[in-house]
């Protein structure tokens, strides 16, 4: 037992209390005196300090050897002890239990206390007692959790006892040094599925370790049978989805498409003491965290969730590192042997062994590892996906900080791990559809502030699904969120649905490179899916868009991002090869041209400006009869844009917008009412000299062309001013303004004009 404690680094020992029996006076203390040391400190002050730090060691001290009395006591326990009335026992029990949930055990103790667990020499509240409190300090030795599961074969442990060791062995998965023994007795764990309370443990455990070469036909025909005897149960159906991605030809049954939460929590027991262990052993650890992985300098073992989603330490023994620079010199067509991913270092490293490399078990490790996502965007291995997908559905449920009151404290820790998730989705160009379904079930209980600038660029993730399975469960929540909340949100959800417009689009484009012929390629559903879904995310938006500005009172920094998102709109056609165009609705339209902004008048022109380029192009293409897409935009749509650009003309050029705007909901008045406004030269309230949004720049023209004249007479802009003043509008930028203008304006002034610059488009 001296040994055992030789083995532990006193300079990592946390200082707590054990049980009733440790000194309090001199924990506390060392409790005191754990935190920062202070750097500038009076010579008066060294020995008050040096002797605070020879009491703090005493209490340390007297804490390892309180845990080393404990577990001397259970390795030499033989006979059956009853808890009760032994109260040496329960000081024991007490003293590993303190010590194991405030810092956790070391690998030695570990094993002592598995052993002692299993091997059914205690009574079943004892040993379950002690399984509750196996929270490992750093790593679990292999060793131990073989040496523990042959005491599974002797059968002197109960089945309750079998069964929570189960689930702890599927908590610790990540804290297991190495898996290739337990990966030997795949074997043994696959014939205990016969046992049905020990079934879904079994088959989640089995889940982790599965490899290929696992799969084998009299495996599947066992689960099969399994199925049928015990229903469509989920672990059996989470096992049998793993085989049908592995080997697809053994598994011939069809199973649910979707991903779903296959296996019960098993982490919740020990979760809390995990937290607690890891923020302890944070406060000393100064190991950096890498994006790969170093031999040199193995990273902490810590628990999977939040900002641990870190590749376990790579502590191989000589012998693995001697094996693998073996394998490198052995002859070149010899690739039986897989690469550790612990040495992967370098992308060269990664081409020359891509074909042998094997995933980790733990899945989230790779959220930190470039290389090992480049590998995952080289090799679209389904089994990677999906068991990244369960990790992180797991991961996401357990975490989010408004589903349980205990996580909010942690709150800093979850958008850590949801921006990790983030960039992880945007170097793979993919949307995780674990994310989606947290999404789904989130955001209905959401307050749309916590963590909000996380969750809005994962929705802009969300993958390509029916819009009509979107709408309950994405918009209608975002919806309600949108109208109550600030203006700051309602631009960052519109900036979001723009960014998961562009990643459809992009995804589009994307699938187009992928089919070898698409002019022979006859439309399928998904395209017409795909179309549908967009036209309906457009509406949306449309939709929010309209009536945000009505409660905002048509603010500029609102219509910006408005105008922003339908600036991807406008360009569906030509940009993205997707035979689509959605006006915008006049709630919107009608706003940005009456904006007092110039801004905002500007990117409105070079909008439509796309807009008739997009038209013109299918108008083309309808014409010689290039049916790449055999789609055929409605006259409605044509009809729509002649509106709003008889509605721009006049307002901008010829000053007869409250006369030939022929949109139902235009800006259309009688001359009556007119009159009645008593406001002088109506007509020309809205032209470019006039508009709210560029009588600036009017007034800056005409203090520059007549700097002696202090009237401000804009009627002196006419004839060539007026294209003088045109050019100067250009020069400061208003580029949208130009391209409108010479696109959609037939000038007679200028021969230059083809007869393809009409006002309207013919349809």
């Amino acid at each position: 037992m001296k040994q055992r404690g030789n083995a532990k680094n006193p300079k990592q020992a946390l200082h707590v209390r054990p049980s009733s029996q440790t000194d309090l006076s001199a924990w506390q203390i060392g409790e005191r005196k754990s935190g920062p040391k202070t750097v500038d400190l009076k010579s008066t002050q060294k020995p008050e300090k040096e002797k605070q730090q020879s009491v703090s060691e005493q209490a340390g001290n007297n804490t390892e050897d309180y845990l080393e009395q404990a577990l001397t006591y259970f390795e030499r326990a033989k006979d059956h002890i009853p808890l009760r009335k032994n109260e040496v026992l329960q000081k024991h029990l007490a003293t590993v239990e303190t010590i194991a949930l405030q810092r956790g055990l070391s690998p030695e103790g570990l094993d002592v206390l598995l052993n002692v667990a299993l091997s059914g020499r205690l009574a079943d509240t004892v040993n379950s007692r002690i399984l509750k409190c196996l929270i490992p300090a750093s790593i679990i030795a292999e060793s131990s959790v073989v040496s523990a599961v042959s005491w599974l074969c002797v059968g002197n442990c109960s089945c309750s006892t079998q069964l929570l060791f189960l689930r702890w062995l599927i908590a610790m998965f990540d804290f297991i040094d190495h898996k290739e023994k337990l990966h030997a007795l795949y074997g043994f764990f696959f014939c205990s599925l016969q046992d049905e309370k020990l079934c879904p443990y079994i088959c989640h455990l089995l889940y982790l370790l599965t490899r290929k070469e696992n799969v084998k036909p009299f495996r599947v025909r066992r689960l099969i049978d399994l199925q049928a005897k015990m229903g469509m149960q989920p672990h059996l159906q989470a096992l049998l989805s793993l085989y049908k991605l592995l080997c697809p030809e053994l598994v011939s049954i069809t199973l649910p498409a979707k991903a779903k939460s296959y296996f019960k929590n098993s982490e919740r027991l020990w979760k809390a003491a995990i937290n607690t262990v890891r923020r302890r052993n944070q406060a000393t650890s100064l190991t950096s965290q890498q994006l790969i992985l170093d031999i040199g300098h193995p990273q902490s073992r810590k628990r999977k969730w939040n900002t641990q989603l870190i590749l376990p330490a790579c502590t191989m023994d000589t012998n693995k590192i001697t094996r693998s620079k073996a394998i490198i010199h052995a002859d070149i067509l010899s690739h039986s042997e897989s690469f550790p991913v612990e040495e992967l270092q370098t992308f060269s490293q990664l081409l020359k062994n891509i074909h042998r490399l094997e995933f980790p078990s733990q899945m989230g490790s790779v959220l930190r590892n470039s290389l090992l996502l480049h590998y995952m965007n080289c090799v679209k291995d389904e089994s990677i996906y999906l068991r990244l997908y369960y990790w992180m559905g797991q991961t996401l449920q357990e975490e989010c900080t408004w589903y349980k009151i205990d996580n909010q404290q942690y709150e800093e820790e979850f958008k850590d791990f949801l921006d990790i998730v983030y960039k992880t989705e945007c170097f793979l160009q993919e949307g995780f559809s674990s994310c989606e379904e947290f999404l789904y079930k989130s955001l209905p209980l959401w307050d749309g502030f916590c963590c909000r600038s996380q969750i809005l660029r994962l929705v802009s993730w969300i993958p390509l699904s029916s819009f009509s399975e979107m709408k309950p469960r994405l918009c209608e929540p975002l919806a309600q969120l949108f109208f109550t909340s600030s203006l700051y949100f309602k631009c960052s959800v519109l900036e979001s649905l723009k960014d998961l417009l562009q990643n459809w689009l992009n995804w589009h484009v994307m699938q187009l490179d992928i089919e070898s012929d698409p002019k022979i390629s006859p439309l399928n559903t998904t395209l017409s899916g795909l179309v549908n879904s967009v036209a309906e995310l457009i509406h949306f938006v449309g939709w929010i868009s309209t009536v945000a500005l009505r409660l905002e009172n048509n603010v500029t920094f609102l219509l910006y991002f408005i105008l922003d998102f339908y600036e991807t709109v406008c360009d569906v056609y030509l940009k993205y090869n997707l035979p689509l165009l959605v006006m915008p609705p006049p709630g919107v339209f009608y706003p940005a041209l009456l904006s007092m902004d110039s801004v905002n008048l500007n990117q409105l022109c070079y909008i439509m400006y796309r807009y008739r380029t997009n038209l013109v192009a299918a108008k083309e293409n309808e014409l010689i009869k290039k049916t790449i897409l055999q789609f055929k935009f409605s006259s409605q749509t044509y009809q729509e844009y002649n509106q709003y650009i008889m509605a721009m003309v006049g307002c901008l050029w010829t000053s007869s917008a409250f006369q030939k705007d022929i949109h139902p909901q235009g800006i259309r008045l009688d001359p009556e009412v007119l009159k009645k406004t008593r406001v002088q030269e109506v007509r020309n309230s809205f032209n470019i000299v006039h508009h709210p949004a560029l009588m600036g720049y009017a007034i800056l023209f005409l203090q520059q062309a007549w700097p002696e004249d202090k009237t401000l007479n804009f009627s002196l802009i006419k004839g060539r001013r007026w294209n003088w003043y045109l050019e100067y509008l250009y020069t400061q930028g208003l580029q949208g303004l130009k391209l409108f203008i010479e696109s959609s304006i037939n000038r007679v002034s200028q021969a230059s004009q083809t007869k393809s610059d009409n006002v309207q488009i013919k349809v």
